[in-house]
């Protein structure tokens, strides 16, 4: 991983060994993730780790998976925090709009409420309308951001520490097999 970055074709000189196949079996993968991503992943970290033996093998599929699950997580908290900052635009339009609402209205009035965040969400056009109505009544960006990590604080910690995690046991791991090739290493005694 901290070698030049490969091409490709270069990737192919380090393959998974046919007898460790069955300790790598193909992971579980989420909607919008895709096996080619995670072999490209896999390929790359063998390539750059160059296993020399089973135990250095086992430890490589480990890094593999361990560098899958930290995308995993990152991509999974940049889609929490897209729902809560809709959840943030949602909560400014309603501090703005359900003000004097007659109560009879009020369920009428949250589900429009929800409805604009979301063509927030989904419609360019009217997020630029809806961030200028916003903007109107002292409601920016950054408004929205610290209202977006207020919600989200506690599962942002619950990410925060799934990610030290996993980076930690890669770590881990790494220094194993750096530890594993000097310890085969073949002793080289001084010259006399």
């Amino acid at each position: 991983m901290n070698g030049p970055f490969q091409t490709a074709p270069e990737l192919t000189a380090t393959a998974l060994p046919a007898e460790f196949a069955a300790l790598a079996p193909p992971p579980l993968l989420l909607p919008g993730e895709h096996l080619n991503h995670y072999h490209a992943l896999r390929q790359a970290i063998f390539a750059d780790l160059a296993p020399r033996s089973a135990i250095e093998w086992l430890l490589a599929i480990d890094v593999a998976e361990l560098s899958w699950e930290i995308l995993r997580y990152r991509m999974l908290r940049h889609r929490l925090l897209e729902t809560y900052r809709q959840k943030a635009i949602e909560a400014a339009l309603r501090r703005i709009d359900m003000v004097g609402i007659d109560p009879d209205f009020e369920p009428q009035a949250e589900y429009y409420t929800q409805q604009n965040a979301l063509s927030w969400r989904t419609d360019p056009i009217a997020a630029t309308e809806i961030e200028a109505r916003l903007a109107a009544y002292g409601c920016d960006q950054d408004a929205v951001t610290t209202e977006v990590y207020v919600q989200a604080r506690e599962v942002l910690v619950l990410f925060e520490g799934l990610l030290n995690a996993a980076q930690t046991k890669r770590t881990l791991l790494l220094r194993e097999i750096r530890h594993q090739r000097f310890v085969s290493a073949p002793m080289r005694r001084p010259c006399l």
